[in-house]
């Protein structure tokens, strides 16, 4: 049973600057560290990290960055590459760690990504602590407001074991991965997650809104104009904008144009309540987008795909049933060991030559040494 089952709830928590720093020498005295974080994304407009979870292989401690003026104790042992750093589906826990503290990682262990390349189905977290050592996760605070004080003792509890337990299932992955020959490319992946960023959105934001492309014309401009005034609203209530109003309900609202509150209280998912708040604004919106002129019209990019070639179609073909016949003999999910857009990417190649395959875009090193000369072989077939 882990040290956090033993004291569940009673992890102290981090609210000084004089605390945090002790805590961080410990950590810089280490040779693997636990980390998580929790953050307001589901309740809030703009999303902060809200806790840190560290753990060493003796203790676990909850550091609160609402209380603190910043956590830059932490840069140092986190960017220390002589020290690993083990998380559990890291990808945005990285990139939130830098856009909020400018915090960076260098020497990652994934504990998801092993999972994966160990060839395990269910590689989330509680399943795996679960099958490995028999620990049940309480998942019931996973949608928590983790922004509100104080934190309770199950949430805590909740907090700390989300990394009390990855030190000793990073042994075992460790292990496997070495013995399976699969260790450096769990580190070639984690080196790529340490560059992950957050990207401020750019644009108009019907590019960002799932369905968009299906739309043209003026109603292309309706869902603009909606999606600008859910915006607003959003970040005025201090909610997260899928909170306020649904995509799919402003999609619907720019394809059926209502006129009326009475029209636009028909429109498939629009609440009494989003009516009562939202309904003129909306209505607003629609005349708007409805007045944008034919010359002003947004369109939205469309993927001008080339006409593809018989030969690229084979060798696809090609490639694909290669896949599904090495992964099976890997154990591997078949798009962990090629996705698609490699695949395509690599059909597409002019040449079956190592060097052409060694530029392609997104290639990672270990493929190209596992199965770079299988593929310059399927190549040259067709």
């Amino acid at each position: 049973m882990s040290s956090f089952h033993r004291q569940a709830g009673t992890c102290e928590i981090i609210t000084t600057m004089a605390r945090l720093t002790e805590v961080a020498t410990i950590l810089g005295e280490q040779k693997e560290i636990a980390v998580d974080l929790e953050m307001d994304s589901l309740h809030h407009y703009r999303e902060k990290v809200c806790l840190a979870q560290v753990s060493t292989r003796q203790q676990s401690w909850l550091i609160d960055p609402l209380a603190l003026p910043s956590l830059s104790p932490l840069a140092a042992p986190l960017a220390d590459p002589e020290i690993v750093v083990v998380m559990h589906g890291s990808d945005y826990d990285i990139r939130s760690l830098h856009r909020d503290f400018g915090i960076e990682v260098t020497n990652l262990f994934d504990t998801m990504i092993a999972a994966r390349f160990l060839g395990i189905a269910e590689f989330g977290l509680a399943a795996l602590l679960r099958a490995r050592f028999g620990i049940e996760l309480d998942k019931k605070y996973q949608k928590a407001d983790w922004s509100k004080r104080p934190l309770s003792r199950e949430m805590c509890a909740y907090a700390v074991a989300d990394t009390s337990d990855l030190l000793p299932l990073y042994d075992q992955f460790r292990a496997e991965l070495e013995h399976k020959g699969r260790l450096q490319w769990l580190e070639e992946e984690g080196q790529l997650v340490c560059q992950a960023r957050v990207t401020e959105k750019d644009g108009p934001l019907f590019m960002y809104c799932k369905g968009a492309n299906k739309l043209r014309g003026h109603s292309l401009a309706i869902l603009e104009e909606l999606l600008q005034l859910r915006d607003r609203q959003s970040e005025l209530l201090d909610r997260p904008p899928f909170k306020v109003l649904s995509a799919d309900t402003l999609i619907e609202v720019a394809e059926c144009r209502p006129g009326s509150l009475y029209e636009l209280s028909l429109v498939k998912g629009m609440t009494s309540g989003q009516l009562q708040r939202h309904g003129s604004g909306i209505l607003s919106a629609v005349e708007q987008g409805l007045a944008t002129p034919e010359s002003r019209l947004p369109r939205f990019p469309r993927n001008g795909k080339k006409e593809v070639l018989e030969r690229v179609k084979e060798r696809l073909k090609n490639l694909k049933a290669w896949r599904e016949r090495y992964s099976a003999e890997l154990g591997l999910d078949p798009g962990l060991l090629a996705p698609n857009w490699l695949l395509e990417a690599i059909a597409d190649t002019e040449s079956a030559t190592q060097e052409e395959l060694d530029v392609v875009p997104g290639m990672r090193e270990w493929q190209k040494r596992l199965f770079g000369k299988d593929l310059a072989r399927i190549l040259a077939m067709a």
